[in-house]
């Protein structure tokens, strides 16, 4: 039985840019660290949060990355983005975007106009996920990957069922591409509806409640925008909605090399680090305007 390490509650929002409300699980906690959760290395939670209409769409401007992955998956909303390779579109409800930004690249993201139009609900997950050095200087890529491609595994129910966005559930894979052994995946489950995970022990697992609330292991309970930390030890562990619930669950295989982390930039030295910041400053990364 794998079982719980921690539960942690959220942590005070800040806001990224003027459109992002988070909080931030990875890395601010310090038993959340880096090293800890690789491969994931920065974790920012927007719970359910109206935004009023705008006369302009609120987000983030432009910003560059490089030697990670970002991947940006939209609960309620709608999120727009545009890079510095020409690459733009919106995150639909429900939608995943996995970017790469490898060697780097500029990048902003925003509300999509129509959402800021309307305003409402926004609600979403930003989860950065660490390359191996042999891959990060590798060329910028995304996957768009809309809601209607994601595997759906049912359960016993025949209305729960288990998203699969990377890796596998029940021998069920998700279309995400990924550099290492990444599971992700969202668990929609009716109240009662219960269900087993089964990773890897040498893997890093989270959970992330993102509605309703439920039980772990039959015995702790876990409310809505909570993080669960989940132990080293053991493979199986399951979750039961205590009412309809909705679950991000994320395992991934550690690369288990050096980090060197400093902003928008994950490394392995900090020479890396420097050539990074000289890069960017050299224009080394292309062009967008704000």
């Amino acid at each position: 039985m794998k079982n719980i390490a921690k539960i942690y509650a959220p942590p005070a929002p800040h806001m990224v840019g003027d459109g992002f409300r988070v909080h931030n699980f990875i890395p601010s906690f310090p038993a959340l660290s880096m090293q800890r959760m690789d491969p994931f290395i920065m974790l920012d939670y927007g719970s359910k949060f109206v935004f009023p209409p705008a006369p302009s769409p609120k987000g983030v401007g432009v910003h560059p990355h490089r030697g990670f992955e970002t991947v940006t998956i939209a609960y309620k909303g709608q999120v727009a983005h545009h890079d510095s390779f020409g690459n733009s579109g919106i995150i639909n409800e429900g939608d995943v975007q996995w970017m790469t930004a490898a060697s780097g690249l500029l990048h902003k993201e925003y509300h999509a106009e129509s959402f800021a139009k309307t305003g409402g609900a926004f609600q979403m997950v930003q989860l950065w996920v660490n390359l191996p050095a042999k891959d990060k200087m590798s060329a910028p890529k995304y996957q768009a990957i809309s809601n209607d491609q994601m595997t759906k595994v049912f359960l016993d129910d025949g209305k729960s069922y288990v998203e699969v966005i990377a890796g596998k559930f029940k021998d069920q894979s998700g279309p995400a591409k990924t550099f290492t052994e990444v599971h992700l995946q969202n668990a929609i489950l009716a109240k009662g509806m219960k269900v087993d995970f089964d990773f890897p022990a040498t893997q890093n697992t989270f959970l992330m409640v993102i509605e309703g609330s439920i039980k772990v292991n039959a015995d702790a309970l876990v409310a809505v925008d909570h993080f669960v930390e989940m132990d080293k030890k053991g493979t199986s562990f399951n979750i039961e909605a205590t009412e309809d619930a909705k679950v991000l669950i994320a395992s991934g295989e550690p690369i288990g090399e050096p980090i060197a982390a400093h902003g928008p930039f994950v490394m392995n030295t900090r020479d890396e680090l420097v050539q990074a910041f000289n890069d960017y400053n050299d224009g080394k990364f292309g062009i967008l305007e704000d």
